[in-house]
């Protein structure tokens, strides 16, 4: 039995700027796929893709993302979580090629859910390497600065996004990943030691079944919900009703399973699992903003990507910022009262857009972005630091797959629900608008504002463009007050799981086995 040695501090300082370029890579890729969306759904310099497709070109992300990473967590277990961090990130850098030259929605869709995969073998892997490369007060602090990279992601995502539709077309924007994992490739190789279990945990084939199963027809009937505008049709509770079984099956199995890759007796922790439930409705307010905030900007307000980039940066820099102050602040006056604050400051800023309209000054955009953004990094890295703290290190893989699995299905929930919100309360509010308009035009205008923006141009219609303006507006206004019940409801759960004076603890270095890179 053996204990993981201290490397060089430099070594650590090297192995985290390399495990920040991976998550970089991550964040990166969704905030520029946000702020491509307007583009996306214009049928001239886009896919013309409908708001479902737009969904689905998210969603197909998020759900392999959330039902792969428990399994990654115990191939990385197995064979190194180097050697499943190399893997994600060539998988992760072949689809953003395929994505980037896709030639319709459904291909792009495709090419997103494989992102996916690449996606959920780098989080768990660099998580769990973090885990074991620190110890302590450091690894508080690397999990700060991953919040930070988040941050930079964010900034940087926008930005880039807006300075390459400005000149190239829509696919540059998945091509700049490319570099990105090239450079982290060469990273990894050289310097990230090759860390794994002593008792790897045996492959889980029915769970990753049933859970992609049931998160997929849940995240099918939520969508068609807003394809259709209604709840009571047959193909959209039929679909919610399957996916919740399976999803209650996938948790029976894994609770009969001995050494299961998702453990769902380590939600039963209360700080674990109150902490995981927090992050999970945060992440499903997150998502539902990122969805609406990209078409407010750029589609009813009229800025461009990169002023829609530039507009949207405030809420990057908050994240950047609130990510160390939170770790700070948590040690000064431990984690209840510092994450529980920052959460409702979170949940009140996104209501906050339920007041703007289409000729709200740009400064209380910047204003409410910048305190959302820093009370968000103020409660992910400081609760992040104290879900890792309460596990063993050879539960490193499992915990971080179990807590970056509940973020992405909270994700998947966000933008299936709070696109389907948006989609019905918009068709509701362009109703009014469309007796006199030619019937094939009616149906591209109730499809989303910037269809009926297009149609409004063809057959020379500005008042339809208007129309679809103001309903744009009212049905932001309605997902808005979802979106800030959302993450209330999780800085409530938060408050009432985390022990008043909790604060991280100190683990003692669990037995591991370590794999060297190879010489050469």
């Amino acid at each position: 039995m053996t204990t993981p040695p201290t490397l060089p501090k430099s070594r650590q300082q090297l192995i985290l700027a390399v495990l920040l370029v991976s998550s970089l890579l991550i964040w990166l890729d969704n905030t520029i796929l946000s702020t491509t969306f307007e583009t996306l759904a214009d049928p001239v310099r886009g896919l013309g893709a409908d708001p479902a497709q737009l969904q689905w070109a998210t969603g197909s992300y998020t759900l392999v993302f959330a039902t792969l990473m428990f399994t990654a967590g115990a191939l990385g277990d197995r064979f190194g979580h180097r050697t499943v961090l190399i893997a994600g990130m060539a998988i992760f850098g072949a689809a953003s090629v395929w994505a980037a030259y896709a030639s319709d929605a459904s291909q792009l869709i495709a090419a997103r859910a494989v992102m996916g995969a690449g996606s959920a073998l780098i989080m768990p892997a660099t998580m769990a390497i973090l885990t074991w490369t620190f110890t302590g007060p450091a690894r508080a602090n690397a999990i700060g600065l991953f919040s930070a990279s988040a941050g930079v992601g964010l900034a940087a995502g926008p930005l880039l996004a807006g300075v390459l539709l400005q000149h190239f077309w829509w696919g540059s924007v998945f091509l700049v990943n490319v570099p990105v994992v090239v450079l982290g490739l060469i990273g990894i190789a050289a310097l990230v030691p090759n860390f794994r279990s002593p008792t790897p945990r045996p492959l889980d084939p029915a769970g990753l079944l049933l859970s992609i199963s049931g998160l997929a027809a849940l995240a099918y009937g939520l969508i068609r919900a807003g394809q259709v505008a209604s709840w009571s049709r047959l193909d959209v509770w039929a679909p919610i009703t399957a996916g919740l079984i399976l999803l209650a099956a996938f948790v029976l199995v894994e609770l009969r399973i001995r050494q299961p890759s998702f453990d769902p007796r380590l939600l039963a922790e209360r700080t674990f699992g109150g902490g995981n439930a927090a992050l999970g409705l945060l992440f499903f307010a997150m998502t539902a903003v990122g969805f609406y905030g990209a078409f407010y900007l750029q589609g009813a307000r009229g800025f461009s990507a990169l002023e829609a980039g530039l507009a949207s940066s405030a809420a990057a820099i908050g994240v950047m910022i609130g990510g160390p102050l939170g770790v700070r602040l948590v040690r000064r006056w431990s984690l209840r009262p510092v994450a529980g604050t920052a959460l409702v400051v979170a949940g009140l800023a996104m209501g906050s857009f339920g007041l703007f309209d289409l000729h709200t000054p740009i400064i209380w955009n910047e204003v409410v972005l910048l305190v959302q953004g820093l009370s968000i990094g103020m409660v992910i890295s400081p609760v992040t630091a104290a879900l890792m703290n309460t596990l063993p290190l050879e539960r490193a893989g499992a915990g971080s797959a179990v807590t970056n699995t509940v973020r992405q299905t909270g994700s998947v929930l966000g933008i299936a629900v709070g696109g389907t919100i948006m989609s019905i309360a918009y068709r509701r509010g362009i109703e009014g608008s469309l007796s006199d308009i030619p019937s094939p035009a009616q149906d591209q205008a109730r499809a989303s504002a910037e269809l009926a923006r297009h149609v409004a141009g063809t057959i020379n219609r500005p008042d339809l463009a208007h129309a679809a303006d103001n309903a744009f507006i009212h049905a932001m206004h309605v997902g808005t007050v979802w979106t800030m019940l959302i993450a209330l409801t999780g800085a409530a759960v938060l408050i009432l799981t985390i022990r008043p004076d909790r604060k991280p603890t100190e683990l003692e270095p669990e037995p591991v086995e370590i794999l060297e890179p190879a010489a050469g």
